[in-house]
């Protein structure tokens, strides 16, 4: 059986409080606080909200992050000069690496089509680069409410979206008000945009409700998992970045890695699984753990100190799968659009171009007197902006890695994109995605199962130890977050057909299978630790029945990330 499901409030709860403002934007991360700075540019009379559900700004925000500064550049022009911008080291080195067990193997820089060069970009930590935004962001007039979840659409009688309601907070598990509990406030807006970056919950709702990828490819996702560690001081190479594709990974299941050194002796490692994989007993927390071992990368972190872990959805989709921006009342934007350049592994560039895109569009719709219509505009600029022309070049990488396995599909898809570079065009057209990621996964019959060592506590870790460090906290007497549709599904249907991956693919060991009788593996039960959710929202792309719902917890609940 499933953990029992939150009942609904026993009593109606007060009437919210109202607050009107001229544009509401949910998410403090690069896309919506570079919408809320351009606004006030436009224009400082309009008035912005922006909502973070994380208990801080940056909190919630993981990223490698090597940053294009073309983005901004163009929105704040004295960043460079600004001594509080945290973006420091400059990108010296650009190394690419095929990995097998025991070598890896350089690829030559001067094979990477052009637009792979990271030269002239920057590493650092994006939630520093969103807390720094957001001072500017209130400098300018933004009122910023960090600790406050989108947990509500509204909606006119027409149809339209007139704002967002933030969650209540102080409600038990058993859905009744404690003492200290407050209720939401109805945040209403002439235009809402919605940045909530991946899988956010009211874009997904949004996209359903208003039929937005209609006409779009499925949306495709990667689960990114990451660490920050200082090193000893002899190991370090300040502005080197190397990323790498192969092992762990066999040849069918698409990722790679990366490695950026930066700060006072910091080091970004990471690693990227695409959420299509197919064998259902695949983990890509201890695939990223595996990856450390490697003769090539461990020695990197002898005499280190692993300070922070986290995990992330990313979307990479890209060109084809990118839904309807606009919708009445507002648009998304940044990652909740789908705007991450896969080969070149970034999206904060785009995000903070969409941001700044939509900002422009809402304050003319607001200069010539409109509000709560569809910002149609916008969604006709974006592809021919320079977000389109970034994803339009390797709209097939993604395609190509998905049909002919990483060694071939990596190989065409450098040479799409080279001859797009060369001669603007592309033999291949625009590719297909095919099916979702969800419907990817194959019986765990028809599979090897993969076994993975156990972690040694120096290099290697577990789920639960990591999660420590990410400095994850949620009020545990609240309603679940993590809402069955049907409890009875991964007992019944996903353990014998699948081995109830949702064991495996979660990062923070939220799901369990727990036995009456451990012993002879009888009596199971679905165990949810909701306490535990970092807020990656695999759960909500991979399992295979789509039985799983994410939605935003209490307000100021999951991880707490530093420097990351």
């Amino acid at each position: 059986m499933a953990e029992a499901q939150s009942p609904d409030p026993i009593a109606p709860f007060p009437p919210r409080e109202t607050m009107d403002f001229d544009v509401l934007v949910v998410g403090a991360g690069p896309a919506g606080l570079s919408a809320a700075i351009r606004l006030k540019q436009i224009d400082p009379e309009i008035s912005v909200v922006v909502i973070e559900k994380g208990s801080e700004l940056g909190a919630h925000i993981l990223s490698g992050a090597v940053i294009d500064p073309a983005a901004l550049d163009r929105l704040c022009p004295d960043w460079r000069s600004d001594q509080d911008c945290p973006l420091k080291t400059g990108v010296a080195a650009d190394e690419f690496y095929w990995m097998t067990a025991n070598r890896a193997f350089r690829i030559p820089n001067v094979l990477m089509p052009k637009l792979m060069d990271n030269h002239g970009n920057f590493i650092g930590s994006l939630g520093d680069l969103v807390r720094w935004m957001g001072a500017r962001a209130e400098a300018l007039g933004v009122e910023v409410f960090a600790g406050f979840s989108g947990a509500e659409v509204l909606y006119g009688g027409s149809g339209g979206v007139l704002g967002v309601a933030t969650g209540d907070m102080g409600v038990g598990r058993n859905g009744r008000p404690k003492e200290s509990f407050a209720r939401g406030v109805e945040l209403r807006a002439k235009y809402t945009l919605i940045a909530e970056g991946a899988r956010g919950s009211l874009a997904k709702e949004l996209i359903a409700n208003y039929a937005l990828a209609r006409d779009a490819e499925p949306q495709k996702y990667g689960i990114g998992l990451k660490e920050l560690w200082r090193i000893a001081p002899e190991r370090r190479r300040p502005g080197l970045i190397q990323h790498s594709f192969g092992w762990p990974l066999d040849n069918r299941t698409g990722g790679g890695s990366f490695l950026y050194h930066f700060g006072d002796g910091l080091v970004s490692v990471g690693y990227v699984v695409h959420l299509n994989y197919s064998n259902p007993t695949l983990s890509p927390f201890d695939e990223f753990q595996r990856f450390k071992t490697h003769p090539a990368i461990a020695p990197i972190f002898t005499g280190g100190e692993r300070l922070s872990f986290g995990a992330r959805a990313l979307t990479e989709g890209g060109w084809q799968s990118a839904p309807k921006l606009a919708f009445p009342g507002g648009a998304l934007v940044g990652c909740a659009a789908g705007f991450v350049n896969v080969p070149r592994i970034k999206g904060a560039h785009n995000a903070m171009s969409s941001g700044m895109l939509a900002a422009e569009h809402v304050a003319a719709a607001l200069k010539a007197g409109r509000s709560n219509d569809e910002l149609s505009a916008y969604d006709d600029a974006w592809r021919e902006s320079g977000i389109g022309q970034d994803l339009f070049k390797v709209r097939n990488v993604k395609p190509l890695w998905s049909k002919y396995g990483t060694l071939a599909g990596i190989a065409l898809g450098g040479f799409d994109m080279w001859m797009q570079q060369i001669f603007g065009r592309s033999l291949f057209g625009t590719l297909p995605h095919g099916k979702p990621d969800y419907a990817a996964l194959k019986p765990i019959a028809e599979v090897e199962p993969i076994s993975y060592p156990r972690p040694d506590g120096k290099l290697t870790f577990d789920r639960l130890s990591s999660v420590f460090v990410s400095n994850t906290n949620h009020e545990e007497d609240q309603p679940v977050h993590l809402r069955l549709k049907d409890p009875s599904i991964p007992i019944e249907r996903n353990l014998p057909e699948y081995g109830e991956p949702a064991r495996l693919y979660c990062p923070a060991g939220v799901y369990e299978v727990a036995y009456g009788d451990e012993a002879n593996k009888t009596d199971p039960r679905f165990v949810i630790n909701a306490q535990n959710c970092v807020h990656c929202k695999t759960c909500d792309i991979k399992d295979p029945a789509q039985n799983i719902d994410w939605v935003p917890p209490e307000g100021g609940g999951g991880p707490n990330y530093r420097g990351m």
